[in-house]
Parts: C-alpha cells; structure tokens; sequence
C-alpha cells in the first residue's frame, strides 16, 4: 500500500479539471493538446489547453489520464497550477514543483509527475506549432530501455533535472530498467557519464580569474562563520538531504573547520559502497557549487 499525501487522495477521489477541452473556434483563443505516454507501457496522459492568443495566457487546463492513483493526482495538481499562467511561465513549471503541489508523491511514482511536465511541453509546442522533433531531443538519443522506449538523452535529463545518482531512482523518474532489468548497467554509466560533466562544468567555472568573478559579484560581502554555517545547513537540508533520504540514507552536519566540512552519513549512506561518491558528487559538488570551490567534505 503506497503512503499517499491527503493532497493526493482527495485529487484522487475528486479530480479538478477532468475531461476535455473542445475546439469551438472561439475568436482569439486556440486549444493545443499534448500527448505523453502509452497505454501499452501503463501510463498515459493527454493534456488540453485552452489559451487565449493575444496574451498567451493559459485560460483553461483538462486532462485525461490512463494510470494509478499518482498520474491521476499529478495530472490534476498540473492544471490547476497552469491555469492562469502565461505559456513561458507555464514551460518553468517542474516536475518537482508538481510533487510539491501534492505534498510530495512515493518516490517509485516520480514518473508521474515527469509525465505531467512532459505533456505540458508538448501541449504548448504544438500550440506554437514547432514538431515534436524541433523542441525534444529524447528521441535522437541510443535506446537504453527496450522495455519503455527510453533512450539515454531522457536519462540524462531526468538525471541532471532531479540530481539523481541510482539507477532505482531513474527507473522511479522515467521507467527505465522497470522492465526486464537488462539496461540497469547502462544506467549506471550514464549516471555516471552526467556526474562527471557536472564536475567538468564546476571545475570550469571555478577556474575563472578571481579578479573576474570579483567585477561580476561587485561589493558583495564575504560571509560571516554564522552566515556560512547556516548557508552550508540549508545546503544540506534543501538539495541534498532529500535525495540521500529518498535513496534511503541522510546526512549530518558535524564540524565546520575552515573549508573542511565533516558530516555523518547515516543509513544506506553509511554502509554503501559508493559512499565516497556520495560525498564527493553529491554533497562536495553541491556545496563548492553553491558556496565556495575550495570546500572539502569528509566523513566522520
């Protein structure tokens, strides 16, 4: 039995905004509809949008939806947040502020809230008639998983969008290797592949002049111990500890020395073998991203 959000159930039990949007030629407004999914494979989601063409506002939002409880839900809690919304502001929405909306989903119905995002895409490309292939390059890449039709371009953003760094927590996101398993070694070097592009970009933004960096940051101060400390908690509390706690580990700040940063890793963190992974690409990475390039993280 899945641990399902009281958001969830009652978008379940009542859905908002079920059904279809019909195209009455209405002047001044145009329908566009986007299509994720297949039945074949389980879920299916078709998205209506109803938007009025002088100032690209979504006036109204429908789905219909082939799934389980968390592609009901999910498809639901879209609508609602894209109604009223120009298109732009609509295209920012992510599958992560769907989930959020629902007061978060199970992690193995992930995919459900990528599907939702993936068929507001699709919806307003074909309402600003640019083809599938124009705007969406999950197709162009090598087909990992003969099961679902994923390739490793969809991977890859699925890792890169949602910081995933499991092959479990893929197939939670996009299906892949849900079936048969075969593929579940490729996934693992992609996972790997896209971390290391993320150390390669860090590394090269890192490696700007100091002078350079001081004429883009102006007159900015540098942090005091208690703005650093609180800085690297909320860090830790907002971007890593959630993906460490979905993968069934976490993460304790322990001791601040200078640029050494000591943590607890606690859990399936603490017993793992890729361990040294962990803190190196999910929690080091983060932190010299977001705070200074010469932090080090240890474990203790």
């Amino acid at each position: 039995m899945w641990d399902y959000t009281d958001k969830v159930l009652e978008l379940f039990y009542d859905p908002k905004n079920q059904g279809t949007i019909e195209d009455n030629h209405e002047p001044g407004v145009k329908v566009s509809v986007g299509d994720v999914g297949s039945i074949s494979c389980g879920d299916a989601l078709r998205l209506h949008l109803k938007v009025e063409e002088a100032t690209d506002k979504i006036l109204d939002a429908r789905f219909q939806t082939f799934g389980c409880t968390s592609a009901i839900a999910s498809s639901s809690a879209l609508t609602e947040m894209v109604k009223g919304l120009t298109l732009d502001e609509a295209l920012k929405v992510t599958n992560k502020e769907i989930a959020d909306y629902l007061g978060g989903l199970p992690e193995a119905k992930m995919h459900c809230s990528v599907m939702g995002q993936e068929a507001l895409e699709a919806a307003i490309y074909n309402y600003r008639g640019i083809p599938l292939e124009a705007h969406d390059d999950d197709d162009e890449g090598v087909l990992i998983c003969s099961c679902f039709g994923i390739t490793d371009a969809k991977i890859k953003k699925a890792v890169r969008h949602n910081n995933l760094f499991s092959a479990e927590q893929v197939t939670n996101y996009v299906k892949a290797g849900g079936g048969c398993g075969s593929c579940l070694a490729k996934i693992d070097d992609i996972i790997k592949e896209v971390k290391q592009e993320y150390e390669k970009e860090i590394a090269s933004t890192n490696s700007v002049p100091a002078n350079t960096k001081d004429s883009t940051l102006g007159q900015q101060k540098p942090l005091t111990n208690v703005q650093r400390i609180a800085l690297i908690q909320k860090v830790l509390d907002e971007e890593v500890r959630p993906v460490l706690i979905a993968d069934g580990g976490d993460v304790e700040l322990y001791d601040i020395e200078g640029d050494k940063i000591k943590v607890i890793l606690k859990g399936a963190c603490g017993s793992c073998s890729s361990s040294t992974a962990t803190l190196k690409v999910a929690i080091e990475s983060r932190l010299r991203d977001r705070i200074s390039k010469d932090i080090i993280v240890e474990a203790v």
